[in-house]
């Protein structure tokens, strides 16, 4: 069961955001050794589908591809693993990841704690270069997979 109460007003913040809009985005911003990310927290609870995290992209854009996967998910129409879509960024096919719990200490701290644990999934938004080629793809540059470590593995050659 999810947290109801809150202790500071980030967490109220939270809180505030899924009652009012079913899900609440997270931005971390990057440093010299890691790349800044966004993600979503309330998409599990309130419409039964994993909560997003989106690697490498500007706040505001992050938040644009979250809010329009978000109003999928509450049209009952949530991404799917692997499969590409071209819904997120005009012109590009965007592809989602699965994130393993592996990786939830170190990137969900507030969806830990929202949860009271682990028991949530996760999927990672994977976004093409201009070129249209995703980070495993042989034609990437090093510094785009840089800027968009994949956090789980890819099920096809999408």
């Amino acid at each position: 069961m999810p947290r109801t109460q809150a202790s500071d007003s980030g967490e109220q913040k939270l809180l505030d955001d899924i009652r009012a809009f079913g899900w609440h985005c997270l931005s971390v911003s990057g440093d010299a050794e890691h790349e800044p990310f966004s993600y979503t927290v309330g998409l599990f609870q309130t419409y039964g589908c994993p909560e997003l995290l989106i690697y490498g992209l500007r706040r505001d854009t992050a938040h644009s591809v979250l809010c329009i996967a978000a109003a999928a998910a509450a049209r009952g129409q949530p991404l799917k693993p692997d499969e590409p879509t071209d819904e997120l960024l005009e012109g590009y096919a965007c592809v989602v990841v699965p994130v393993p719990r592996g990786e939830y200490q170190e990137h969900f701290g507030f969806a830990i704690w929202y949860y009271e644990g682990y028991d949530f999934p996760v999927q990672q938004i994977v976004w093409p270069s201009r070129a249209g080629h995703l980070p495993w793809h042989a034609e990437a540059t090093d510094s785009f997979r840089a800027a968009q470590p994949v956090l789980g593995q890819h099920e096809r050659g999408a």
